[in-house]
């Protein structure tokens, strides 16, 4: 495979990676702080932020989290052509979303296991 080949499909799963954030953050921030939620604001919110999405070629994602986030996306998708009630919406996104950030904040931090000790000589 050519260089220039791999560095195009590189940016086309970073620009797709970068949209799914995007469009994900979105309607998660609507459904978090949005005061009075209704499934038509919802509906408006996805359509509005889908045109993103449509835009950008869909790639094939292999990584974890990566592969949660294009769940999550199409979650919300096929939330948008249902009858669900919106609490119910709110609260499977919310969860799955929280779920996310919960997996990549445990590959961040990890406990110091002899954090008490570390300063034991200092004493």
């Amino acid at each position: 495979m050519p260089r220039s080949q791999k560095k195009e499909e590189n940016s086309k799963r970073l620009r797709y990676v970068r949209v799914l954030e995007r469009f994900t953050r979105s309607c998660a921030n609507y459904l978090m702080k949005s005061e009075n939620l209704t499934k038509e604001g919802f509906d408006k919110k996805v359509d509005n932020n889908a045109k993103y999405l449509h835009r950008v070629e869909r790639i094939t994602l292999y990584k974890g989290e990566f592969s949660e986030l294009e769940a999550i996306a199409d979650a919300l998708l096929a939330f948008r052509h249902s009858d669900e009630a919106v609490e119910t919406i709110r609260s499977t996104i919310l969860y799955a979303f929280n779920q996310l950030e919960k997996n990549i904040n445990r590959r961040k931090y990890k406990k110091d296991k002899h954090g008490s000790k570390k300063f034991e000589e200092w004493e």
